[in-house]
C-alpha cells in the first residue's frame, strides 16, 4: 500500500470513528436510537468513510494539494483577511446558495441544479438527525395531541399535531420530494432535448445520478401515500424498496458524479488564490515584456509540473521556462516552429525568426464574457 492510500485510509477511518462516536453521543448511548434504522446508519459510515478517503487522495495530489496550501495561505493574509471574508459570504451567497454560476449558463439549467441541490440538503438535514437518534419526538404528558422535539435528549418546540406547524415538520421531507422530483424532470428534459449536452453524456455520470434521486423521492412519497390515504397497504414492501434506494445512493455517493458535492466548497479557495493574484506582482512575458498573469502563479505551476514530471525548461537560460510566456506569444512560437520545420521538409531554408515579419493581430476567441469556461478571464488574459 502506497504512503498515500494509507494515509487516505486513515483519515477515512478516523471520519467514520468519529460519526459512530456522535450518533451513540447524540442518542444518548442509543437509547433515542432507532434498531430498525441500523442498514442506514452502516450505509451512512461506509459513505463517510469513502468520502474521506477519497477526499484525502484528491488532496494530495500535487495540483490540488497546492490550491489547497495556497488558498488558505492568500485567504489569511493580513492585509486581505477583511476583503476575502466579505467576498467568501458574497460567493457562499451567490455561488452556492442561488446557484448563480449555473443560472449563467442557462434558466432551466440552473433552475434544475437549484431544486434538486436544495431539495437534497433539506431531505438529509432532517433524516440524518431522525436516523442517528439526535432529533425524535414525544407526545405531551396530559396533552396527547401535543407532541415536543427533542435534540439530542434536550427538550425544545412542542406543537399541536394536528396544526400548521406540525403538518410542515411531518410533511417536510415530501415537500423535499417533490422538489427533487421537479428538477431530476427539468434535468431529464435538458438530457434528452439538448444535443450538446446528449453527445457527451454518460448513463453512469448523467442519468444514474437522476435515477437513483427519483427512485428515492417516489418511494418516499409512496411511504406517506400508503399511510395516509390507503391505510398501510404494502407498506412494509414499500419500506423496504425505500430502503434499498437509499442505501444504494448512499453506498454510491463516493464514487460517482455526486463526490462533486464535497469538491465544490475547496473551488472557493481557487477564486482567492486569483483574487489575490490580481493584486500582487505580476508575471511579464520573456517574448514580449507584457503582464499576463501573477508571478505566483506561473511559479507554482512550474512546481507542479516538475513534481508530476513534466519538464518544460527551454535550452535559453535567459527564457528559463514554457510558462514564462504568454498565450500570445506561445501561439506565435508553435508557428514559427511549424513554419521552421515546413521549409525544411519541403526542402526550403529554414525560416529566420528575425526576418518574420509582424505577426497578425489575434482576436478574442469568445462572441462576449461569461461565455466559455473561463468566461471574463479570457479578455483579462487576452492581450493582441
Amino acid at each position: 500500500m502506497s504512503k498515500e492510500s494509507l494515509k487516505a485510509m486513515l483519515w477515512g477511518l478516523a471520519t467514520a470513528a468519529v460519526t459512530a462516536l456522535l450518533v451513540v453521543a447524540g442518542s444518548r448511548n442509543l437509547a433515542y436510537f432507532d434498531a430498525e434504522l441500523i442498514a442506514y446508519t452502516f450505509a451512512v459510515l461506509f459513505a463517510v468513510f469513502a468520502i474521506a478517503y477519497r477526499y484525502s487522495m484528491w488532496l494530495q495530489r500535487p495540483p490540488t494539494a497546492l490550491y489547497w496550501k495556497r488558498g488558505w495561505q492568500v485567504f489569511f493574509r493580513r492585509r486581505f483577511f477583511l476583503p476575502n471574508t466579505g467576498r467568501w459570504f458574497l460567493r457562499v451567497a451567490g455561488d452556492f446558495a442561488l446557484n448563480r454560476f449555473i443560472f449563467r449558463r442557462g434558466r432551466l439549467r440552473g433552475l434544475a441544479h437549484w431544486l434538486i441541490m436544495w431539495g437534497c440538503i433539506v431531505a438529509v438535514l432532517i433524516t440524518v438527525p431522525l436516523s442517528f437518534g439526535w432529533i425524535h419526538f414525544e407526545s405531551v404528558p396530559g396533552h396527547l395531541r401535543d407532541y415536543r422535539a427533542y435534540l439530542f435528549g434536550f427538550p425544545t418546540l412542542a406543537f399541536p399535531l394536528h396544526s400548521g406547524l406540525g403538518f410542515l415538520i411531518y410533511h417536510a421531507l415530501d415537500f423535499a420530494a417533490v422538489v427533487v422530483i421537479a428538477g431530476v424532470m427539468l434535468a431529464m428534459r435538458r438530457r434528452m432535448r439538448d444535443h450538446d449536452a446528449a453527445s457527451l453524456q454518460m448513463f453512469g455520470e448523467d442519468f444514474l445520478p437522476l435515477v437513483i434521486l427519483f427512485a428515492i423521492s417516489v418511494t418516499g412519497l409512496m411511504l406517506t401515500g400508503s399511510y395516509t390515504w390507503m391505510k398501510g397497504y404494502a407498506y412494509d414492501f414499500i419500506t423496504i424498496l425505500h430502503a434499498i434506494t437509499v442505501i444504494f445512493g448512499l453506498l454510491w455517493l463516493p464514487f460517482g458524479k455526486f463526490f462533486h458535492i464535497f469538491q465544490r466548497p475547496a473551488q472557493l479557495g481557487v477564486s482567492f488564490y486569483k483574487d489575490v493574484g490580481k493584486h500582487e506582482e505580476k508575471a511579464h512575458c520573456r517574448r514580449c515584456d507584457h503582464a499576463f498573469t501573477s508571478r505566483m502563479k506561473v511559479e507554482d505551476l512550474i512546481k507542479v509540473e516538475r513534481e508530476l514530471g513534466y519538464n518544460y525548461t527551454m535550452a535559453d537560460p535567459a527564457s528559463d521556462h514554457y510558462q514564462w510566456f504568454c498565450p500570445r506569444c506561445r501561439r506565435a512560437m508553435l508557428i514559427l516552429a511549424q513554419s521552421a520545420l515546413w521549409g525544411g521538409i519541403r526542402g526550403g531554408q529554414p525560416i529566420v525568426t528575425a526576418a518574420l515579419p509582424t505577426l497578425p493581430q489575434s482576436a478574442l476567441g469568445i462572441p462576449h464574457i461569461d461565455f466559455g469556461p473561463l468566461g471574463k478571464e479570457d479578455e483579462e488574459n487576452f492581450h493582441p
